[in-house]
């Protein structure tokens, strides 16, 4: 199978690192949705090294950082995570999707195993 999380077009990516790249999500749920999806092809993050697992969450953490100086949302972050054969079945490879927050806004969140906020677990 083709994976596209696989195939990235370079000119697509925003910001990588050795063990993961971010781009713009192809249907963002908001300005500035970002995707992260680890460099190797694992349907579930625990799959990679422990060094490779804190290079995507490292990765992630600097999307959020940058995106926090450069939108300002007021309400923070949604950062939604698929993990492992069943969450992804439509393509087994981890995807990470942080999506800024702005008061009152009424976006839907792409299917995910768990959505988390600034302020807590999302239903």
């Amino acid at each position: 199978m083709d994976c596209p999380f696989c195939t990235i077009p370079h000119a697509r990516i925003w910001i990588e690192s050795e063990h993961a790249v971010a781009f713009a999500a192809d249907a963002p749920a908001a300005e500035g949705h970002i995707v992260v999806v680890p460099r190797e092809h694992v349907p579930s993050i625990h799959a990679l090294p422990t060094a490779a697992q804190k290079g995507v969450w490292a990765l992630v953490s600097e999307v959020r950082g940058r995106l926090r100086t450069g939108l300002v949302p007021d309400e923070g972050f949604a950062i939604g995570f698929v993990d492992g054969l069943a969450a992804a079945a439509s393509v087994p490879h981890t995807v990470i999707h942080i999506v800024p927050r702005r008061a009152g806004d009424q976006i839907a969140l792409p299917e995910c195993t768990e959505w988390i906020s600034d302020d807590g677990l999302l239903a």
